[in-house]
């Protein structure tokens, strides 16, 4: 089963190496166990944002403590293991569809709508800060964020079937692969395991959404720049 999971594998192309050694082969576990449930990829996709959503719930209702660091971790590090396994699970099974995609792209911008709005109510409620500019820097990250991932999957609709097929696919770029890490999901879960120590956390928090800015502006200009290389019309 975790044989053909694998085999059912999407391109490491454009992925951390996070993505690529922690989360997709945990996605592959339970991929393999939700199979042998009987479950469906949209109900993995259901679970998945359970487990995020009790995350995101507990950051904005609970008092930041060691305790709720490490269990605002595990939600989420489970959250985005399942966000994985749905699309293997529908990729081995033959299940997916246009429903499925459209149910796993909303989870994934709902959560990270929710998540950084989440953090600005615990700053609110239960940070001291050095002044109220730090309200701002949820709202900043969640921009990036948002943003990004729209403009990413817009990009992806423009190209289909403007760009050339054929040819041999360039083998995964192992230092891409690491230069993507600080923009990758599941190393922002990270941050959370610092909650523990509040000013810690709102360092690592603001750090985080300055690289995602600045991610942000390589991306939409390279997004860009392929787009307007791109015959006007499909072939």
């Amino acid at each position: 089963m975790l044989g053909e999971l694998r085999g059912a594998q999407k391109s490491a192309k454009g992925v951390s190496l996070y993505s690529r050694y922690v989360n997709r082969p945990a996605g592959r576990h339970l991929a393999a166990g939700a199979y042998r449930a009987g479950l469906t990829p949209n109900q993995v996709t259901l679970i998945s944002a359970v487990f995020t959503f009790c995350g995101v719930a507990a950051v904005a209702l609970v008092r930041p403590s060691w305790p709720l660091a490490a269990g605002v971790w595990a939600a989420l590090f489970a959250g985005f293991a399942f966000d994985s396994a749905d699309g293997q699970l529908a990729r081995l099974t033959g299940a997916g569809g246009p429903a499925g995609e459209w149910l796993d792209h909303v989870v994934d911008c709902a959560k990270m709508v929710a998540l950084h709005t989440a953090v600005l109510i615990s700053f609110h409620r239960f940070f001291d800060l050095p002044g109220a500019g730090w309200l701002l820097v949820p709202l900043v990250f969640q921009f990036a964020a948002v943003l990004t991932f729209c403009a990413g999957l817009l990009t992806e609709q423009l190209k289909r079937g403007r760009t050339p097929s054929g040819g041999a696919a360039a083998a995964p770029s192992r230092l891409r692969a690491v230069a993507l890490l600080p923009v990758d999901y599941g190393v922002f879960c990270l941050v959370f395991l610092t909650l523990g120590a509040p000013a810690l956390f709102r360092t690592a928090y603001a750090v985080l959404a300055a690289v995602h800015l600045l991610f942000l502006a390589a991306f939409l200009a390279k997004w860009f720049r392929e787009l307007s290389a791109l015959p006007r019309n499909p072939a």
